[in-house]
């Protein structure tokens, strides 16, 4: 009786690079989400209040349970309503990975709210400055 042998490739072929799974290669800009994390950490605490509460509003229960590590959980039963409030105090203890988080998940279940929450974030001189760095300056690249 013949047994039946299966090919497996090489476990060179089969194992990635970790060199080849980079967050931002040079000369591809970063995503909305990145760009709109980056200006919510050096904007005033009037702007981070109104920027967060306009990504929570976006984002469903569930998500708000996992997104940030769970850190918007307590925003659950205010899920989905028009304006979700949110205190000086907990807009500053937002870290800017937790806010990455929340953007990419609204960046994807609701592009046109991320998309007003970057014209909000376009009234504000700190947050220009990420804009103006992120869109067309290109970095060193290195010679090949």
């Amino acid at each position: 009786m013949k047994t039946k042998s299966t090919r497996r490739a090489p476990a060179r072929a089969r194992a990635a690079p970790a060199a080849a799974v980079r967050p931002h290669v040079t000369g591809v800009p970063h995503s909305l989400a990145a760009t709109v994390a980056k200006a919510f950490a050096k904007i005033g605490p009037r702007l981070r209040v109104e920027v967060l509460s306009r990504l929570l509003s976006a984002t469903g229960p569930m998500a708000l349970a996992v997104v940030g590590g769970g850190m918007f959980a307590k925003y659950i039963g205010r899920a989905r309503w028009p304006e979700v409030a949110v205190s000086p105090e907990d807009a500053a203890q937002i870290t800017s990975r937790q806010i990455l988080d929340l953007a990419r998940y609204v960046e994807q279940s609701d592009p046109p709210m991320l998309r007003k929450v970057v014209a909000l974030l376009s009234t504000d001189i700190a947050a220009l400055t990420v804009f103006a760095d992120g869109s067309g300056r290109r970095r060193h690249q290195p010679a090949f």
